[in-house]
């Protein structure tokens, strides 16, 4: 905010209520013709015969999980609009939807309904990242989104990931001792 020139106040004033600042921040994400992959090195066209899996894959990247600041709303915002009225409720159900379609257009191997299929691969993603998020121990947050990308590829039909490399992982250990030195 303090970019935008703009105090707290002064933003929440746009909105008539937490519920539209809610649904105005859920609608942009998946829904917004001109979204793009906003993480550092990541690039998802969604125009593309291979966009499913390459959805999956931004989606559980280690710059997804690092870049908390431009997470996607629906792995921040989830207790919330459990406990939100019907407009944020509707809002989130949006997005959602928009990503089902995305991953759905692209699976190709199912025993059930490509919606079915994909509504399975987006719980995936968006479950995967809000616990490989809310874990202390480094290393399992990436073992666990490694095994969510692995298992909504295949779900969906698509090339398995490649296993992270090992300098993506960070032990836990390492990641202490660099902030020791640093501090």
């Amino acid at each position: 905010m303090a970019h935008a020139g703009l105090t707290r106040g002064g933003f929440y004033s746009y909105f008539d209520s937490k519920s539209d600042l809610y649904a105005e921040v859920l609608g942009c994400f998946f829904t917004d013709p001109n979204w793009k992959s906003r993480w550092e090195g990541i690039h998802v066209d969604l125009a593309s015969a291979e966009a499913g899996p390459q959805i999956v894959r931004a989606y559980l990247s280690r710059q997804h999980f690092d870049d908390v600041e431009n997470s996607c709303p629906m792995i921040a915002l989830p207790s919330d609009v459990a406990r939100s009225d019907e407009t944020v409720k509707k809002a989130f159900e949006t997005v959602f939807k928009a990503m089902v379609t995305l991953l759905g257009r692209d699976v190709r191997s199912s025993s059930q309904p490509r919606e079915d299929t994909a509504m399975v691969i987006a719980a995936l993603c968006i479950g995967g990242m809000v616990v490989a998020r809310s874990v202390n121990d480094r290393d399992l947050a990436d073992r666990l989104r490694e095994a969510a990308t692995n298992g909504a590829l295949a779900l969906g039909g698509w090339t398995p990931a490649r296993a992270l490399r090992s300098q993506e992982r960070t032990p836990r250990k390492a990641q202490r001792s660099s902030q020791a030195t640093s501090s």
